[in-house]
């Protein structure tokens, strides 16, 4: 089975990238099934790659390898095996129990994504591809990991490109709670692996987590889009005299307060408020009421799937931004965020210079931030490196260098 390339269409190949469009294809075997393997052929007939077939998706096929090789259940069986090594040289394992096992693309397994939650995997299939393979990725991994649990959330929109149908539930062994308690940094964290955002937790996040603790101390602290707290507590473990999280999601400060109370040697629920509402609304308000904070954190949800999306997102992420840095006393920190792939680092960047600019203070960054080791980036892949963060300083506010904001 085969898929013949338009003339020059194969460069992207040439340089590794692992997508192909449907722009790009001269012919296609008839009857290819959803996820079946084919070979990409040049238009001169030399072989290229061998990759996963989706007759619907704009990307119609995804490689899995360069090489003339059989895709079979030992080809998954490495590319697990090189996954795990992965992980374990960089000793996630020794900061927590909690972490990404496979990276879609960056992992040589595009569409797949397997995080381990202490003795329970979550699997997430998002392509064609993923999904004709999905059963048999399964069985490797109880095989490999020893772990027999694995709970499936395969119920990202972007399924619906590839002409799948949402999958939820149990997929191999028996999960008796969907909450699942896993450690970070010595902090303990309620997950909900089938009701919580992506598969229950934002694991791409724990070293930022980590590090804006660290920025915390002694600060007034405003965490927005808070979900269930992980900067939070985080920020209070690390001796924030105050935090003021908000969250849209009533469930998410539900598991927050859980969270809290899990750690309650080392975090004092004393200095924590939550409020429920429109993170948009409520930095007006705050504005309005004249309130301000030594630290602000912006995780907000993806704004810009794609580059398509990119302007409006480009206002939103503006937008908040410009409100937080009019709600930062002088020497206030703000670690602002974007995980959408449709805005890159440059161009995140000179949106929070706008909103600084517009906000009329004077900033500067101290660190940039990006996604733990565990979610690695291909370099041939570039589009795995989603996850951008700032941390800004406010050094003057002009015009109003004088005025105590405290």
């Amino acid at each position: 089975m085969k898929i013949i390339l338009n003339s020059g269409r194969e460069k992207s190949l040439l340089r590794r990238h692992s997508w192909i469009f449907a722009s790009a294809i001269q012919s296609v075997d008839v009857n290819l099934a959803s996820g079946a393997t084919v070979d990409l052929l040049s238009s001169g007939g030399n072989f290229l790659a061998r990759a996963s077939y989706s007759p619907i998706s704009q990307i119609r096929a995804r490689v899995w390898t360069f090489k003339d090789e059989p895709i079979d259940k030992e080809f998954f069986r490495r590319k697990i095996r090189e996954a795990m090594a992965l992980r374990q040289m960089s000793m996630v394992e020794s900061h927590t129990n909690a972490y990404r096992l496979l990276h879609a693309e960056s992992d040589g397994i595009p569409g797949l994504i397997i995080d381990r939650y202490n003795d329970v995997l979550v699997l997430q299939s998002l392509t064609a591809g993923s999904e004709f393979w999905k059963e048999t990725i399964a069985d490797i991994l109880v095989e490999e990991t020893g772990i027999s649990n694995i709970y499936e959330r395969s119920d990202a929109d972007v399924r619906e490109l590839e002409g799948l149908k949402p999958i939820i539930g149990i997929l191999r062994g028996t999960i008796p709670s969907s909450k699942i308690t896993i450690t970070e940094h010595d902090l303990r964290f309620q997950v909900d692996i089938e009701h919580g955002h992506k598969t229950g937790f934002y694991l791409d996040q724990r070293h930022n987590r980590q590090r804006a603790g660290e920025f915390a101390k002694d600060r007034d602290v405003l965490n927005c889009f808070c979900y269930t707290g992980g900067f939070s507590i985080h920020a209070l473990a690390n001796g924030a005299k105050s935090v003021l999280s908000v969250d849209s999601s009533a469930d998410a400060l539900a598991l927050l307060d859980e969270n809290i109370a899990l750690n309650r040697v080392r975090v004092p629920a004393e200095r924590h408020i939550s409020i429920e509402g429109d993170v948009f609304q409520l930095l007006r308000k705050f504005r309005d009421e004249n309130r301000s904070f030594d630290m602000i954190i912006l995780d907000p949800p993806k704004f810009a799937p794609t580059a398509a999306h990119a302007e409006k997102a480009s206002r939103a992420y503006k937008d908040i931004n410009l409100l937080a840095f009019k709600l930062l006393r002088h020497h206030g920190i703000l670690v602002t965020f974007s995980c959408s792939g449709g805005i890159d680092a440059t161009l995140f960047q000179k949106i929070v210079a706008s909103a600084a600019l517009d906000a009329g203070v004077d900033a500067t960054i101290i660190e940039h931030l990006s996604q733990g080791s565990d979610h690695p980036v291909s370099l041939h892949f570039p589009e795995g490196a989603y996850l951008k963060g700032l941390v800004c300083v406010v050094m003057s506010q002009p015009g109003n260098e004088l005025k105590n904001n405290h």
